[in-house]
């Protein structure tokens, strides 16, 4: 588990920073969501704290937690926006265990009973439907924030 890769080349710190596009769910100090291009499922959204770290293994307390409490509101916004029958959260560390962009993510795929459990997708999602799900989610994400869902 030695991947190791510089912040100014990882496409996802390039997405934090405004440099390759996203398309974003919700932001604030800590934290970055965006729709997973390769979705498994509609709704597949990723949670990356906007400071780089490879893993779980080298990312800052203060970080992880920021993202799981963000991850609990997005969570709550897919359930409520999308209405899945679960929603997986995943999170691989190294080449060894699936992880593909060498920067901490955690995914969250809205799952519907049956389905074959995958993590990562094989086709682009249309850029059309990732811009139509990004602002539904960021719009059900606002009304957890209202409503008080975040501690």
């Amino acid at each position: 588990m030695h991947e190791r890769i510089d912040p100014k080349d990882c496409i996802f710190c390039k997405i934090v920073r405004g440099e390759a596009p996203g398309h974003v769910v919700c932001e604030d100090e800590r934290t970055l969501a965006f729709m997973d291009i390769f979705p498994v499922a509609e709704g597949h959204v990723l949670v990356i704290p906007k400071a780089h770290c490879t893993n779980l293994l080298d990312a800052d307390p203060t970080d992880l937690e920021a993202v799981i409490v963000r991850a609990r509101t997005i969570a709550r916004a897919i359930r409520d926006a999308l209405a899945p029958d679960g929603i997986g959260t995943f999170q691989l560390n190294g080449a060894a265990a699936g992880q593909t962009v060498f920067h901490y993510h955690l995914h969250l795929i809205p799952r519907q009973s049956g389905e074959k459990l995958e993590i990562h997708g094989r086709k682009p999602g249309r850029a059309e439907r990732l811009a139509e799900l990004a602002a539904q989610l960021s719009s059900a994400v606002a009304a957890e924030e209202a409503a008080g869902a975040v501690s």
